[in-house]
């Protein structure tokens, strides 16, 4: 069945509960992941996200709660796992065969054709690379021979853990597009990564937990928007402070005052505004800047980690 005109949430959670002893890594966890796109998990280290991931992928039994993975009972993975393709630890190949003849292993196990693989191969952008020696391939290249292989099976849902972990600039750069192709053609990705410039780019949703509890759930764009946006506006003579302040007042722009300057929240779009503003009255301006947060400053302040980072 298409992801994108199956009916029914990808996965859906109710108060998904683990615990390792007395230690509780994922606490009442409710969230609902919509069929399509890319959802990013998010949370500071040990905050429950591989646990969750595990739990998801039937390694581990939830302690309590209930939850749904396309439409199956998530303590009964063998009902759904055929349909979920994933990478959660760093992948291992046969360094001495070709990346394809490591796919056609796999693929024999899944069940799959060789037309299969050609289609993986395609999709990850390795055609052409494919008959080269695995042990011969980048990081990157194996991190995309990885995803191929969860791919096998034409999955609805796929689950990567850390896919960047180790990659350098252009091979991440290779996996957020990945990402965002195999979420435009309708699967359900979800995937979990401490770069959160690259969950920025690729990601529709967002799920952000903390302490193994829900801090954040839904669109990447309803969390920017609570994100801080100011306008910083610092005179070259101090003693303008106050004449600059009447003139943002007298033209209905709020602000405050720190003693060097004024700082406009919300107000980056009168930038322009102000330096005209500044310039008709005689005030000179040292600095017009726009101090705007983005994902990560957003994320290290809802989790109270930019201290412990």
């Amino acid at each position: 069945m298409n992801a994108t005109t199956a009916r029914g949430p990808a996965i859906e959670l109710h108060g998904l509960t683990k615990q390792f002893g007395d230690f509780t890594a994922v606490n009442d966890l409710t969230v609902k992941v919509e069929r399509g796109g890319v959802v990013g998990l998010l949370g500071p280290n040990g905050a429950g996200k591989s646990t969750t991931i595990r739990m998801l992928l039937g390694l581990i039994t939830p302690t309590a709660g209930s939850g749904n993975v396309l439409g199956h009972d998530v303590t009964r993975p063998s009902a759904y796992m055929q349909q979920v393709g994933a990478l959660v630890e760093a992948p291992v190949f046969y360094p001495q065969l070709s990346g394809r003849d490591n796919l056609r292993t796999l693929a024999v196990l899944a069940g799959v054709g060789n037309d299969r693989i050609d289609q993986v191969l395609d999709i990850v952008d390795l055609t052409g690379r494919d008959t080269d020696r695995a042990g011969d391939y980048s990081l990157g290249m194996k991190q995309r021979l990885a995803i191929a292989a969860a791919l096998l099976k034409d999955p609805e849902l796929v689950i990567l853990d850390e896919p960047t972990n180790g990659l350098d600039p252009a091979g991440i750069v290779e996996i957020r597009e990945l990402l965002i192709r195999l979420g435009q053609a309708g699967k359900t990705i979800v995937v979990s990564s401490h770069l959160l410039a690259e969950i920025q780019a690729a990601c529709d949703r967002l799920i952000i937990i903390k302490r193994g509890s829900l801090v954040f759930e839904g669109p990447t764009h309803d969390l920017l928007d609570k994100a801080h946006n100011e306008l910083v506006i610092v005179p070259e003579n101090r003693n303008h402070i106050t004449k600059l302040a009447a003139l943002l007042d007298e033209n209905g722009i709020v602000f405050a005052t720190n003693g060097v300057g004024l700082r406009a929240p919300g107000a980056t779009a009168h930038s322009a505004f102000v330096n005209r503003l500044a310039f008709d009255n005689g005030v000179t301006l040292r600095e017009v800047r726009a101090d705007v947060e983005d994902l990560e400053d957003v994320f290290l302040r809802l989790t109270n980690t930019r201290e412990t980072n």
